[in-house]
């Protein structure tokens, strides 16, 4: 910004006076040099001595001297300016007059501002603030995002953004290009992304990032000198509204189930119409396998847990099979589990198959033929353990091969993830509900378990009403 100038010698004589001096005042050089003090022409009378008075100070006082005070215009109008003034020394060390820059007080504070905003975004503000030019690299990184970053603000001058980020790079630039070409977009964008780390895999950060294009204000037509980006972490508050999203979905779907089944006549097509709500945006495949009596005991053989509450609940971390149960009587997440009697106890369970959502393509759930023969379950199997739990059980191909996992398993060819939950409804377990994800989705969680287990109960509560697990039951299922 230009500033105003004029310079009074030590008797008070004006021996300079600028363009822009001219320019705010309508004084001319011409009429202005030559002048004994500012009184009558450039200051109102009534404030001559106070301003000559600080001038003369000035010319005392080491260093600069800033003041605001009331200037006059050849037309008569004041104007306030801010001024800067230090003393012009002669060859002797003298004082031999007063140099004084100025210009109007509200273009000055507005520069100031400007400064000051500049100064705290880069120093004290909660939000990341990059500079990058038009080569798309960083210029000037503030404080916030030198710490979001993990690196010192020098040491992102200059670098690639690939060499920051190791996903999201590309949406991050196409948007800077964006600005550079176009100007600043309307609203902020939310960027998902993952620093680049050599040591360990880094979760990925929502950065809600506006984007400001730069453009020199000497320049008559806008040159762009790169782009301001400002962005703050809201990983946090995205995941709380996606959890959210979410617990409203569930809860609407299982309203709309209940609603649909109490209008069916048959508990089972009820049982059915349940699974199928689930599997809404939830799974790709359901399994419901009933429980029927288990093959008899040898004679005299005696039950060692036959007097045991053997309920326990127990979820396994994602990238094996179901682990060991949480101990008798406890649930895995430390609380109490329900207790009561089973008809099952001892041995491995009999579980046959009794609907199934279609594996090749979507569709209802179909119940199937009642042959009576059971899934051919091998040892350790989630089903099993869930059902001699009575809670859920996790599993999950992990990183290792897929192939032959889900065939190995009887489930769907395709399938990754597993979650097993318990069929519990008056103190008995019916049977084992199966939900099944692709590898397209990510493993099951303990959000999905307690989910699952809020379906479950429905759909136990129907295949009991059915009368799943009585003796004539157990009787049309075995032939």
């Amino acid at each position: 910004m230009d500033a105003a100038l004029l310079a009074l010698g030590a008797d008070g004589a004006v021996t300079h006076w600028n363009h822009e001096a001219e320019r705010i005042l309508g004084w001319t050089a011409a009429e202005a040099v030559g002048r004994t003090g500012l009184a009558g022409w450039a200051v109102r009378k009534e404030d001559a001595d106070e301003i000559e008075a600080t001038l003369r100070a000035a010319m005392r006082a080491p260093g600069r001297q800033v003041h605001e005070f009331a200037l006059l215009t050849k037309d008569g109008h004041r104007v306030l300016v801010r001024t800067q003034s230090s003393a012009v020394r002669g060859p002797d060390g003298r004082a031999a007059g007063v140099y004084c820059a100025f210009s109007e007080a509200h273009a000055q504070i507005d520069l100031e501002r400007s400064i000051a905003l500049s100064e705290a975004l880069f120093d004290d503000a909660s939000w990341g603030v990059i500079l990058v030019d038009a080569d798309l690299r960083p210029a000037a990184v503030n404080t916030h995002a030198a710490r979001t970053l993990g690196v010192g603000r020098t040491t992102l001058l200059g670098r690639p953004l690939a060499g920051l980020l190791a996903q999201g790079v590309e949406e991050l630039e196409s948007a800077l290009q964006h600005v550079l070409a176009e100007g600043t977009p309307p609203a902020a964008a939310d960027l998902w992304v993952t620093l680049r780390s050599e040591e360990d895999e880094q979760p990925r950060r929502c950065w809600r990032s506006g984007f400001v294009r730069l453009a020199s204000p000497l320049a008559e037509e806008p040159v762009p000198l790169g782009v301001a980006w400002l962005f703050q972490d809201v990983t946090d508050a995205k995941r709380a509204e996606r959890e959210s999203s979410l617990l409203r979905f569930r809860f609407h779907q299982l309203h709309r189930a209940g609603r649909a089944a109490a209008e069916c006549p048959d508990p089972a097509e009820a049982a059915a119409l349940h699974l199928d709500f689930a599997l809404a945006g939830f799974a790709d495949h359901g399994l419901i396998d009933l429980a029927t009596a288990s093959a008899p005991a040898a004679y005299g053989a005696v039950d060692a847990d036959s007097g045991a509450d053997t309920d326990t609940y127990t979820e396994t971390a994602t990238g094996g099979d179901a682990g060991p149960a949480a101990g008798p009587g406890r649930r895995g997440d430390g609380a109490a589990g329900p207790g009561g009697g089973d008809a099952w106890r001892g041995g491995s369970p009999r579980l046959v198959r009794a609907l199934a959502s279609p594996a090749g393509s979507p569709g209802p759930t179909e119940a199937l033929p009642a042959t009576g023969i059971p899934v051919a379950y091998g040892p350790g199997h989630p089903a099993a353990q869930a059902y001699e739990r009575r809670g859920s059980v996790r599993t999950s191909a992990g990183g290792a091969a897929t192939e032959g996992w889900a065939a190995a398993r009887k489930w769907p060819d395709g399938t990754v993830h597993g979650l097993c939950v318990a069929l519990r409804s008056r103190g008995r377990t019916l049977g084992v509900a199966t939900f099944l994800r692709v590898p397209s989705r990510r493993p099951f969680d303990r959000a999905d378990a307690a989910y699952a287990e809020d379906v479950a109960a429905r759909i136990a509560a129907a295949l009991d009403l059915a009368g799943a697990g009585t003796e004539s039951w157990t009787q049309t299922w075995t032939g």
